[in-house]
């Protein structure tokens, strides 16, 4: 395992373990890895929890409408496929407006493909992301306990 390259998240549901792709996404693999050294993720929830889809976290705010007080990153767009698994940054209209929120697809999402930056996978604690309250937003939402990189933990 290359720990500079894996996240050790904690979710309220159980630990996950995310392998980082900085072959894919150099520049958003160090934006996640620098917010999650700030601490920026800690009890961050997921505000948009789509069964069969995905679920998206990463605003501060919660409400899906914010980010960090970092700039906006470049597209890494990639011949990637979105599958289950997949850690991929949320964005607006804009394909250059990705900063802080990401998601974790539930299930094949190819049709993102191209479009959105993928910088990870689940490698291990699928189930824990499934377990997470589902809703747009959940009533009581999941919550990032905490996000590492394994090299500081």
């Amino acid at each position: 395992m290359d720990l500079e390259n894996t996240l050790l998240v904690e979710l309220e549901t159980g630990p996950v373990k995310i392998t980082l792709r900085p072959d894919l996404a150099p520049q958003h693999v160090a934006r996640i890895k620098e917010l999650a050294r700030e601490g920026f993720y800690d009890g961050v929830v997921f505000h948009r929890v789509i069964p069969g889809f995905m679920a998206q976290g990463g605003d501060p705010t919660g409400t899906g409408m914010s980010g960090s007080d970092k700039p906006n990153l470049p597209a890494e767009f990639s011949k990637e496929p979105h599958t289950r698994g997949v850690c991929s940054m949320a964005r607006t209209a804009n394909p250059n407006s990705a900063n802080s929120q990401f998601f974790i697809c539930f299930d094949d999402a190819t049709f993102l493909d191209g479009q959105y930056t993928v910088w990870g996978v689940v490698s291990e604690g699928m189930d824990n992301v499934d377990a997470l309250p589902k809703g747009e937003p959940p009533r009581n939402p999941g919550k990032i306990v905490s996000m590492k990189v394994a090299a500081d933990a």
